[in-house]
């Protein structure tokens, strides 16, 4: 994201944190809303800078630090975990990837997946969709409850092919549209 705010804005992340500092926002949407009004941020972005502003992210801890802490244990999730990152990565500069304790949430105008090592043979893919498309592999959202609409239970690298991948591909398209 760093690298990626500097190549579209022309600014470092820390002279966006100059710039916003000295507005005294008190709240993380405040500032959010001001760099997508004055500044044509896309929502990745403006997320990401309020972020680092506040120093409230999960990335003020090192994220790597969050992943392997997720799959220790679990070694043989990592690969799913790395494919569905690279097809997400392919969708577009406003997609944000913000690692938690215990999930990955991946997050465009408003959350559209989320990435849970459930147990230690099993991932879960959490989905959030307007509308869901037909597809077998579509399951209720189970343990997420209403963070997502539906899930697709993971256990290995293989089952991470083109048809998740366009499920997927729907999910973060249904988010964007806001």
């Amino acid at each position: 994201m760093e690298e990626g705010l500097k190549e579209k804005t022309g600014k470092s992340l820390q002279e966006w944190i100059d710039i916003v500092k000295p507005k005294g926002f008190q709240k993380h949407g405040e500032m959010v809303k001001y760099l997508k009004e004055k500044h044509g941020f896309t929502h990745g972005y403006a997320n990401f800078v309020a972020l680092k502003t506040r120093e409230t992210d999960a990335g003020s801890i090192d994220d790597s630090d969050l992943i392997s802490t997720q799959y220790k244990g679990k070694e043989q999730l990592k690969q799913v975990y790395d494919k569905l990152l690279g097809i997400v990565e392919q969708f577009g500069s406003d997609v944000e990837v913000v690692p938690k304790k215990a999930n990955v949430s991946l997050r465009a105008a408003r959350q559209f997946a989320l990435i849970q090592p459930s147990t230690k043979t099993r991932i879960d893919l959490g989905l959030k969709f307007d509308d869901a498309p037909e597809n077998d592999r579509i399951l209720d959202s189970g343990p997420f409850g209403t963070m997502c609409t539906n899930r697709v239970i993971l256990t290995s690298p293989d089952e991470v092919d083109e048809d998740l991948a366009g499920v997927l591909k729907e999910a973060y398209r249904q988010s964007s549209k806001e």
